[in-house]
């Protein structure tokens, strides 16, 4: 399955599932990436981290081990 570092710039996608245990699942749920939320990706630095996206009306960085744990479906171009 796609993960949320595998989206490209200017795509969206829905999180289908964390992966993770402990202290990395919840901060990735604390940072508002849930099953079923839609999430945008509005930019990548130049060395590919962080990533930066449009998550329930906000805008937010996380790291390209993070994005590896979240799993996405429905990926397509476009918000």
């Amino acid at each position: 399955m796609a993960t949320l570092k595998d989206v490209k710039v200017g795509e969206s996608a829905t999180v289908a599932r964390l992966n993770g245990t402990g202290a990395l699942k919840r901060r990735i749920m604390d940072m508002g990436l849930t099953k079923g939320t839609h999430v945008y990706v509005k930019k990548v630095a130049p060395l590919g981290d962080p990533i930066e996206l449009t998550v329930r009306g906000y805008e937010l960085s996380i790291r390209r081990d993070e994005a590896e744990n979240v799993e996405v479906t429905d990926v397509r171009t476009g918000e």
